[in-house]
């Protein structure tokens, strides 16, 4: 590839200048925002790590505004309006059996991304959903829902 540039003049060489520095640019953004998966897989590692301060970056709203009214509500000394469990579908999961049994696949389509994390707890299969979007190059979640039972994060009545 070199010496064709090099030996290209004029217009044609630009021309293949501004393909590479895009096609260098592309690549770059692409790894500078990570996978969507990789985004999720966190909340499994950490469980409970959606609910601490920590992790508010990885949210946008409607999900971030939910987790912050529950913040609201837990310095209050209440319990808060969220059940500590989301990312697991809101079972008594056991972590070895889900960090054993985990299977995350994802959809991207432009800059948004859909993540399902699959696992066993509770003597079944169980699947949350995951929404993100890419965000100035780093992917972000947007809500949390299961896909069997009638729950979603953007639902929640945090008041």
């Amino acid at each position: 590839m070199v010496l064709t540039i090099i030996g290209l003049a004029g217009e044609n060489a630009m021309v293949v200048q501004l393909i590479g520095m895009f096609a260098l640019f592309m690549t770059a953004t692409a790894a500078f925002a990570g996978a969507p998966s990789e985004v999720v897989r966190q909340f499994y590692l950490q469980p409970g790590l959606e609910l601490e301060q920590s992790a508010r970056g990885h949210f946008i709203d409607p999900a971030r505004k939910i987790l912050n009214q529950n913040d609201l509500i837990r310095q209050d000394g209440e319990e808060g309006c969220l059940d500590p469990a989301l990312p697991f579908n809101d079972t008594r999961y056991d972590h070895a059996e889900v960090t054993a049994t985990l299977v995350i696949e994802e959809l991207v389509s432009g800059r948004d991304a859909t993540v399902l994390a699959k696992f066993m707890a509770e003597d079944r299969e169980q699947v949350v959903q995951w929404q993100l979007k890419d965000i100035g190059g780093r992917w972000r979640i947007s809500d949390i829902m299961s896909t069997s039972k009638d729950w979603a994060l953007s639902r929640f009545q945090c008041e």
